[in-house]
């Protein structure tokens, strides 16, 4: 498990500074915040189709440790050549060779955590998930703060460099992990789409995965238009634009906090019912973000908003496990990915064409009350009736 943290922790760092880097290169390099919408989508996009594919193979595959080294390779020399292009080629070279990365990116949300039912006895899930939302909660507070600072300190550039290494470190370790089987055995294999999209249906029709799978969804929908609006944000706050990458430090700091200290709720509350609570407070928070007159005040909200957030990740771990049986996890787990990847996505995109005309005040309102809305649409999509949960 040691080889395996460090390896999901290390892919999830570099990942988790792309986003972040690619909206600060390209502002930098062409002053267009809907150049960055669109590349930042065009990153992320292509996870919707690839998600369901990826995790379909991943279940009947026994190499995913070269799939996820692949797509680390692949991550890192896209993000080289970005620095040579973006604001020297023609605009719609940069998001092409974003989304040629992209195409991958389910492999690290959720090809890793699919794996954790594979490795972990059942009895352990619980402490491995809040482990696991600890290992994307340090991802998560390192790789925004890290790029903030490399591109204030030294340049932009230097941080495409650092997720680079990040990706390499992770191939490193993941030659350390264990070869796993397959888990859908070659005697129990339906046809390739037909069992893709029986992962598709069990997300579907299963309604407190499903419950649980939209709230998270829409909640990512918004945080792509956060990750354009934050750094526009700044100059009201007299900071500079990289600055707003230790918002989401602080955001992340909190969330982790509470992930590692309340992370067993999920066997006290049904994990859906954990994730849509947590999601309603996380707009509630957030709605007060337009009142901070200051950079330091917006720091401290943000600290206090990744508080109430901080149970949904393992909650939202759990939904996934508890909801589905081993042979659909890696299906499950890329699918679900692929759909909060390309909500970010448009977002992001959205935010980009959105911001400069509401403004970053209106922005941020916005943002917060689409998170409460989640919340709500995730409780009115659970059925009240029995689920295909899995038997505890």
């Amino acid at each position: 498990m040691r080889a395996y943290y460090w390896a999901a922790t290390l892919a999830r760092l570099g990942d988790e500074m792309v986003a972040f880097t690619l909206v600060l290169l390209v502002l930098a390099r062409t002053d267009s915040p809907a150049l960055a919408g669109i590349t930042g989508a065009a990153y992320a996009l292509p996870a919707v189709l690839t998600g369901p594919l990826l995790g379909t193979w991943l279940d009947r595959t026994a190499y995913r440790r070269t799939a996820l080294g692949l797509n680390q390779a692949l991550l890192g020399t896209v993000m080289v050549t970005l620095v040579f292009v973006t604001g020297h080629a023609p605009d719609w070279l940069t998001p092409a060779l974003a989304a040629v990365a992209g195409v991958t990116l389910p492999m690290v949300s959720g090809g890793f955590t699919s794996m954790l039912p594979s490795l972990v006895p059942k009895r352990l899930l619980a402490k491995a998930n809040s482990r696991e939302a600890a290992s994307f909660g340090a991802a998560t507070i390192t790789g925004p703060a890290a790029a903030a600072t490399l591109a204030a300190a030294v340049s932009v550039e230097a941080a495409v460099v650092v997720i680079a290494l990040t990706a390499t470190l992770s191939i490193i370790a993941m030659a350390k992990l264990p070869a796993l089987p397959a888990a859908v055995t070659a005697d129990n294999r339906e046809p390739f789409l037909a069992s893709m999209i029986g992962g598709l249906t069990h997300l579907a029709r299963t309604p407190r995965l499903r419950a649980s799978t939209i709230t998270t969804t829409a909640l990512m929908g918004s945080v792509g238009v956060l990750l354009i609006t934050l750094p526009l944000h700044m100059s009201a706050l007299g900071v500079p634009r990289s600055a707003a990458g230790y918002l989401w430090t602080a955001l992340e700091l909190g969330s982790v906090t509470t992930a590692v200290l309340l992370g067993r709720l999920q066997t006290r509350w049904r994990p859906e019912l954990v994730v849509m609570v947590a999601v309603a407070a996380y707009g509630l928070a957030m709605s007060t973000w337009p009142l901070a007159t200051t950079f330091p005040v917006l720091l401290v909200l943000a600290a206090a908003t990744g508080l109430l957030e901080g149970p949904m990740l393992p909650a939202m771990f759990a939904a996934r496990q508890q909801y589905s049986p081993v042979e659909l996890q890696g299906r499950v787990s890329t699918t679900a990915a692929s759909l909060r990847v390309g909500a970010a996505a448009l977002g992001q995109a959205a935010g980009g064409l959105l911001v400069p005309v509401v403004g970053t005040h209106t922005a941020l309102l916005a943002v917060a009350i689409s998170l409460i809305a989640a919340a709500a649409l995730g409780r009115l999509t659970t059925e009240r009736r029995p689920t295909h949960a899995l038997t505890r």
